[in-house]
């Protein structure tokens, strides 16, 4: 009975040494398990910050590329206001002589500048078509001791209309 005594002494003490084993091995795995959710927590919360960094930076480029095509089209309108300073700037308006008074009252003065325009520049196409944007006589009263009729200054809306009625001029005057 001893030897039995010594021998549950020492399986005892063998479970004992074994039980303790267990004890440390699940001890470092607690550690081990408590590392690991402290770096998932480190990794979660740069993965957070990342994709704040990343919404944050992809509505920045939102706005840049917003305020880019806000500034080209403002851009793109200062350019055409140029434009059109340029040719109201510029000087648009043509004189037309010898026309006789009553001529001018009967067909209006429009009809009368498409005509003679039709008449002298023949090689300006129809789609070519010239705005008027003002028309009077000059000067505006008619003087009766002058017997001299007043001319008609047609003003035009742009100047580029102004530089072909020129250019189809020039091209006439070397064909004669």
């Amino acid at each position: 009975m001893k030897e039995l005594r010594v021998d549950l002494n020492n399986n005892a003490n063998y479970f004992r040494k074994e039980l303790e084993n267990i004890r440390r091995g699940q001890e470092k795995l607690e550690n081990s398990f408590a590392e690991i959710q402290a770096e998932l927590k480190v990794i979660k919360s740069r993965r957070n910050n990342s994709e704040e960094l990343i919404g944050d930076s992809e509505d920045r480029i939102i706005e840049i590329t917003q305020s880019r095509h806000q500034t080209e089209n403002q851009r793109k309108k200062y350019e055409k206001n140029i434009r059109d300073l340029w040719d109201n700037i510029k000087q648009t308006n043509k004189c037309i002589i010898v026309i006789p008074e009553g001529e001018g009252k009967e067909k209006g003065i429009e009809k009368i500048f498409e005509e003679i325009m039709a008449e002298n520049f023949p090689n300006l196409k129809e789609t070519d078509y010239i705005k008027i944007q003002e028309t009077q006589r000059a000067p505006n009263r008619l003087n009766p001791n002058r017997p001299t009729p007043r001319h008609i200054i047609i003003k035009m809306v742009k100047v580029k209309d102004k530089e072909r009625i020129l250019r189809a001029a020039r091209e006439k005057q070397r064909q004669l």
